[in-house]
């Protein structure tokens, strides 16, 4: 089993945008018909992670999410495990390969 779609509304989205692609991934705008604007990053193994503006659903709560990342794409982080806080308290630990 893997994980095809993660889903994270936040009433920061800039801010969420900013963190999650210091980390190193690649997220772009998108919209779907009339819903709302959007970021979306396609990860290894074809997962998609979304960052979707909390207005038509709550806020997602607490939530604590790994995440693996090559040293040349996170941005010059030391390799090890960071653990970080998104800009909405949710917990992201970052494993950064060699």
């Amino acid at each position: 089993m893997t994980i095809d779609l993660l889903v994270i509304y936040t009433t920061r989205l800039e801010a969420c945008r900013d963190f999650y692609a210091g980390l190193g991934l690649d997220l772009v705008p998108e919209r779907h018909g009339n819903g709302p604007d959007h970021y979306a990053a396609i990860l290894a193994g074809g997962g998609v992670l979304e960052l979707y503006p909390a207005t038509r659903r709550p806020e997602t709560g607490y939530l604590r999410l790994g995440l693996t990342a090559p040293a040349r794409g996170s941005l010059a982080r030391a390799a090890g495990r960071h653990d970080l806080t998104d800009p909405d308290g949710r917990t992201v630990v970052l494993t950064v390969t060699e």
